[in-house]
């Protein structure tokens, strides 16, 4: 059994197809379309914001640690001049305190010998009166100091 074909409905068919197609297309698809377009370029650009974003944080992440690497190695040198100008100090006034305890021992040396010396010619002195006066006694008599030294020497 053939059923011929109805033209007049196929071609309404066709028609309200289009119609419905255009409509459609005006009010739904194309709108979604665009909004999905939008969405795309949207997501787009913000992944390439965010690209950027990172790129600038790496850079300013590998600035900043180079300008901490500069301010410790600044740090570091201010420091070890510091130590080196301390050590300088500190040697010079140990150079200052051993001179001035040297000199100070000299003194005190030079003060000693000559109070040494004092004391050996008073002891000398003291020694001669000594022997005077025990000659005297033994003697008996009063020594005449002239002539004594005239027939000692």
């Amino acid at each position: 059994m053939h059923i011929p074909p109805n033209w007049g409905t196929f071609f309404a068919l066709i028609v309200s197809f289009l119609v419905f197609w255009f409509i459609f297309s005006r009010l739904f698809f194309r709108p979604f379309l665009n909004l999905l377009s939008e969405r795309e370029r949207r997501f787009k650009d913000l992944n390439d914001r965010t690209e950027l974003l990172i790129k600038q944080a790496r850079e300013a992440e590998a600035e900043r640690e180079s300008r901490l690497a500069e301010v410790r190695k600044g740090a570091i040198a201010r420091r070890e001049a510091e130590r080196r100008k301390a050590e300088a100090e500190a040697t010079e006034m140990m150079e200052r305190a051993k001179a001035e305890a040297r000199e100070a021992l000299e003194q005190v040396r030079v003060k000693i010998e000559a109070e040494l010396k004092a004391a050996e010619r008073e002891l000398e002195q003291m020694g001669h009166s000594l022997a005077s006066e025990l000659a005297e006694r033994v003697l008996g008599r009063p020594l005449n100091s002239g002539a004594a030294t005239g027939k000692n020497n």
